[in-house]
């Protein structure tokens, strides 16, 4: 490995740096000092601003360019977060009910559009494919936080460089409405997301990152953020940002249009709550409200969602989102190349109030799940179920598949002969349990000990390097011959183990009563908002 020194020097044109073991790059907007991992040796920078702070006249504005400062910009420390809030633990939906919850607010801040990028100590002498993590939380919570591009560039052996952003959260990033859209932009967060992937694209090839070598990852919200992306300006983003796309556990709620009874009931309720509904104009006085006021309204209402939902999601805004996600999928309408997916085994688990494992009616569930249901599909969505178990399992199955695991299907559908599937089935297989597999310092130590188990995350940089995940950078890697999933017959691989801890990765069949029942949930996605 050639010394950092060497590294700078092959890099003059990117890193201007008067000390040649300091990483400074110069943005045009801002000039950045980052720092060399002493480990490592990857150059990081931890907290580079994107974009504008979008607070005061630009709440609920498209991201902007960041004005252009002078001096030297220190990266070393991760930024604040965006305002955090949380999912539901109300017993039902209660549009549009009030909440005594309260939760303690984290370090955040309006001014949180900042990105994390490293580049590995190897990287001088080519140009390496980029991975953009989304990070995940249900589009209310979430940050930069314990997502290191350091893991993702040891997986990949250096392969690769990375960049994990932030993006408004909650009411800020998704606050719907007729107001929101005459006034201001809808489904801000995801702009926030498009911008820094412009970002990339302007940027990143001065950080060693080959631009028409970009990959978009996620992971439960960030999956489905990953969903939005493919399916933006009705799939014609010109230029593309993007050749590759993959979800772990994509996340689809109801996605409803931006102005129908329930993102419209969303809006008074913020309203109200703010004390704007007598101003003549509410959405300035929701915009000259204190962000701190907005805060405890974000908390408020993500707590009074119905238990394991989120308050504050995309919606169908008719400009960035043109259609519900399972029609543009289902026309073809996609940015990118190639996708991969990946579902874990019990989805819905996490989303699910264990503790009403007694009492659950099956019924009722759906219909606080899906409110616009009639008696019609609230009976054929519980029969569907029938026979998986007890009341809780119905409805746990229910949760995972209608909003997990079956829009991965409906992704892979989109692109044929081009789309891979994995299932992690690794006990206990729950949502966000694949999580430490790929970023292995979330929880301080490895999930497994059998090197065997690299396959699994050395699965997603494989995909990055060459949008297949048959072209193997590491000979070592078991996993056999991976066939595109719509060719000859629905074929995923399972990562699983023996009780001896023994990796098992195989072919599988896709079950055909799985995919029947994704059907209906596709069948019934005008009233699910999907």
């Amino acid at each position: 490995m050639r010394s950092f020194i060497s590294l700078t020097l092959a890099v003059s044109a990117i890193f201007v740096s008067a000390d040649p073991v300091t990483p400074i790059v110069n943005l045009g907007y801002a000039t950045y000092e980052g720092m060399v991992n002493a480990t490592t040796g990857n150059t990081e920078f931890l907290g580079m601003r994107f974009a504008a702070a979008p607070a005061g006249e630009y709440r609920w504005q498209a991201p902007r360019a960041p004005a252009t400062v002078e001096g030297i910009q220190q990266a070393f420390v991760r930024p604040m977060s965006c305002f955090n809030a949380g999912e539901g633990i109300a017993p039902t939906a209660p549009f549009p009910g009030r909440s005594l919850f309260r939760r303690a607010a984290a370090v955040s801040s309006e001014d949180c559009l900042f990105l994390r990028y490293i580049l590995p100590s190897n990287s001088a002498q080519e140009k390496l494919p980029v991975v953009v993590w989304i990070h995940g939380g249900g589009y209310m919570l979430g940050s930069t936080f314990g997502f290191s591009g350091e893991d993702l560039l040891g997986i990949a052996n250096k392969g690769v460089v990375s960049v994990v952003i932030q993006y408004r959260l909650g009411l800020f990033g998704f606050l719907p409405g007729k107001e929101v859209k005459h006034s201001g932009v809808l489904n801000a967060g995801l702009l926030d997301q498009e911008f820094a992937l412009k970002w990339v694209q302007t940027h990143i090839s001065k950080f060693g990152g080959d631009p028409t070598k970009v990959t978009i990852w996620g992971e439960s919200a960030g999956a489905g953020s990953v969903i939005q992306h493919v399916i933006a300006n009705n799939g014609q983003t010109k230029p593309q940002l993007f050749r590759g796309a993959m979800t772990s556990s994509s996340f689809i709620p109801p996605q409803y249009r931006f102005d129908d009874v329930i993102p419209e009931a969303m809006y008074s309720d913020v309203v109200a709550r703010a004390n704007c509904s007598a101003a003549d104009d509410t959405f300035a006085c929701l915009r000259g409200t204190p962000a701190a006021t907005l805060q405890n309204i974000n908390i408020q209402m993500g707590d009074n969602a119905f238990f394991g939902t989120f308050a504050f999601v995309p919606v169908v805004d008719g400009t960035f989102i043109t259609q519900r996600p399972t029609i543009a999928l289902r026309q073809g309408k996609v940015n990118g190349q190639a996708v991969y997916a990946v579902t874990n085994t019990f989805e819905g688990a996490a989303f699910v109030n264990a503790s009403t494992a007694p009492t659950v009616q099956v019924p009722d569930y759906v219909k606080n799940l899906f409110p616009n249901f009639g008696t019609k599909e609230i009976a054929a969505s519980s029969t569907l179920y029938q026979g998986q178990g007890p009341p809780i399992d119905q409805v746990i199955g229910i949760m995972g598949e209608s909003i997990f695991i079956c829009p991965s299907y409906y992704l892979l559908r989109a692109f044929p002969k081009r789309s891979f599937k994995g299932e992690f089935a690794l006990p206990p297989g729950g949502h966000g349990q694949d999580v430490p597999y790929y970023f292995t310092s979330t929880n301080g130590i490895p999930p497994f000990t059998n090197p065997d188990f690299k396959a699994f995350p050395q699965s997603f940089m494989n995909f990055v390097m060459a949008l297949d995940p048959n072209v193997k950078y590491d000979p070592t890697n078991i996993t056999p011959q991976w066939k595109s999933w719509d060719d000859e017959g629905n074929v995923e691989m399972l990562f699983n183990k023996t009780s001896d801890d023994l990796p098992v990765i195989t072919p599988v069949r896709t079950s055909d009563e799985l995919l029947d029942r994704c059907k209906f949930w596709e069948s019934v996605g005008e009233l699910t908002g999907q």
